[in-house]
């Protein structure tokens, strides 16, 4: 009896991890890389780095440009993976959920200071230019329309 229960619990156990694991997208990852950034203040940043990651699938029209990409910006802190995190992954990108991943194309970039992106400590430390949110934005920006393939925003 005890070989019974202990081979079942395996399994049910085994069948939960299958099913939690289910909902959690496999993202890749990459970088977008551009010189000479300009910055609002007049700074220049010598290199901009922007980490991202994407789930999901592009879907291009006849002239290439990727159609469904939905970007999920972080706030003030964090990275994009935050995203990745059952309280949002089970809820947003499974079949019939808001950003379901058989439609859309979700990019999750590590914003300018932070995570894998660009940022004072990557060795720059005092020297590292002054930015702001409109230096944030246009990274951002650029990711799109430069580091993905022209996405189409609309």
């Amino acid at each position: 009896m005890r070989i019974t229960t202990g081979w079942m619990a395996g399994a049910a156990l085994a069948l939960w991890a299958g099913l939690a694991g289910a909902q959690t997208p496999v993202p890749v990852e990459g970088d977008y890389r551009t010189r000479e950034f300009a910055l609002e203040s007049g700074a220049v940043l010598p290199e901009l780095t922007i980490h991202y990651r994407t789930l999901g699938t592009p879907a291009r029209d006849t002239t290439g440009r990727i159609t469904n990409a939905v970007m999920i910006l972080h706030g003030t802190g964090g990275t994009g993976a935050q995203f990745l995190v059952p309280q949002f992954a089970d809820e947003l990108y499974g079949p019939g959920q808001p950003l379901d991943l058989t439609r859309y194309y979700v990019i999750l970039p590590d914003n300018l200071g932070h995570g894998g992106s660009s940022k004072p400590s990557d060795g720059l430390r005092a020297a590292f230019p002054e930015y702001d949110y409109a230096d944030m934005v246009e990274a951002q920006r650029r990711l799109l329309v430069e580091g993905r393939g022209s996405i189409t925003c609309g």
